[in-house]
């Protein structure tokens, strides 16, 4: 079929769909929706039926904001596998495997400035792109989570967590991590303004491992919540020590 993948091709496609779907407990029916397509071109993509077609996988890939297609490059040697892409930092997975993980993810709230904004954040390498791959989880607004990829380029030695969905960016800078294992940076995104108006919005971000931390509260924690003093401690670090400069 012509722009079809190979059954190769759209079998890995599937099956890194139905991860995505589970790990972030979608449904079909929501991704078909916001894909654009038939629940029916989807069903039977995924069971085999018949191939994905390059449309439907440019599609599905802006309705997940992660990749779904392995990145071609005929040069590239079996030994270069676990190597990232140049324009992401050109990183290989051993020298970032320190960084994989779930992180417990805290930023101040764009609608309640006292409140702290909680929820969990998984990096872990992403074997078709060859390159780590982020995706955020146990959010409020779950339509607004986020999934992309992990930049880590040597001359800066800063942490890039970048969605690309259609164009539209949302980038967290993070520094190397303190003697805990906390990274802090800034993030850089779209909040909710007047009416149905989006505006650009930067605040102070921290992602503390989950490993240390397994019965963390997430969501939105207000202030007298049990875990609202500490939250907000490690978000004011960000700036308190020097993380991240805010001049004005």
């Amino acid at each position: 079929m012509l722009g079809s993948q190979s059954d190769e091709e759209s079998s890995a496609t599937a099956m890194r769909i139905r991860e995505e779907l589970a790990r972030r407990r979608l449904s079909r029916q929501w991704l078909a929706d916001e894909a654009k397509v038939s629940l029916s071109t989807l069903e039977k993509a995924l069971s085999g039926q018949r191939p994905f077609t390059l449309a439907t996988v440019v599609r599905l890939e802006g309705a997940l904001g992660v990749a779904l297609r392995a990145a071609r490059a005929p040069e590239r040697g079996q030994s270069d596998s676990n190597l990232a892409p140049e324009e992401m930092g050109a990183y290989s997975r051993a020298a970032v495997h320190w960084l994989e993980g779930e992180y417990l993810t805290l930023r101040r709230s764009f609608s309640e400035s006292d409140s702290i904004f909680a929820y969990r954040t998984l990096i872990e390498w992403h074997e078709a792109t060859h390159c780590l791959s982020f995706s955020e989880s146990s959010r409020l607004d779950r339509d607004f989570e986020q999934h992309g990829f992990v930049s880590f380029p040597h001359l800066s030695g800063h942490i890039y967590l970048v969605t690309n969905v259609e164009g539209q960016y949302r980038i967290a800078i993070l520094g190397r991590p303190s003697r805990a294992g906390t990274l802090n940076g800034v993030l850089t995104t779209l909040a909710s303004g007047s009416g149905a108006q989006l505006i650009p919005a930067t605040t102070p971000i921290a992602l503390l491992p989950m490993a240390r931390r397994a019965d963390a509260e997430v969501g939105l924690i207000r202030p007298g919540d049990k875990c609202h003093a500490e939250y907000s401690e490690h978000v004011a670090a960000v700036r308190d020590r020097g993380y991240a400069m805010f001049p004005y």
